[in-house]
C-alpha cells in the first residue's frame, strides 16, 4: 500500500530501477564509447523531453545496447553518429514516440491563443 502511494507522487519505482541500470550500463562502457554515450544521454534529457516513463526506458534501454554492440565489435563513434551529432541525437530520439515536454507546452499555447481570441468576441 505504501508503494502505490509513494509511486503516485514520484511516478513508477521500477521505471526508476530501470531508468538507473541504463545509466549504470553507460557509465561501464569503455572510452571512448563511454564519454559519447553519457553525452548523447545528457543531450536527450534536454531535447526528447520524453514524459512517458515506458518510452524513455525503452529509449535508454536501446541506446545502451548500441554502444554496448559498438564497443564489443570496435566500431568508431564517428561511425555510429556521422558527421553531425546533434543530427543523430535528434532522429534517434525521434524514433521513439510517446508524450513530450513540448506536446504539452504545444496544447497549452493553443488554448491560451483560443481562449483570447473567444474573449475578444464578446
Amino acid at each position: 500500500m505504501p508503494a502505490k502511494w509513494i509511486e503516485a507522487l514520484t511516478g513508477s519505482l521500477e521505471q526508476k530501477k530501470q531508468y538507473k541500470q541504463c545509466k549504470a550500463r553507460l557509465e561501464a562502457l569503455p572510452e571512448p564509447y563511454c564519454t559519447a554515450a553519457k553525452a548523447f544521454e545528457r543531450y536527450f534529457m534536454y531535447y526528447g523531453g520524453v514524459t512517458d516513463g515506458d518510452t524513455l526506458i525503452k529509449m535508454l534501454g536501446d541506446f545502451a545496447d548500441l554502444w554496448e554492440r559498438a564497443a564489443v565489435d570496435g566500431t568508431p563513434v564517428s561511425a555510429i553518429v556521422g558527421d553531425d551529432p546533434v543530427e543523430f541525437a535528434e532522429t534517434f530520439t525521434s524514433a521513439y514516440g510517446g508524450t513530450r515536454w513540448i506536446d504539452k507546452e504545444r496544447a497549452r499555447l493553443v488554448k491560451a491563443i483560443e481562449d483570447a481570441k473567444a474573449d475578444g468576441r464578446r
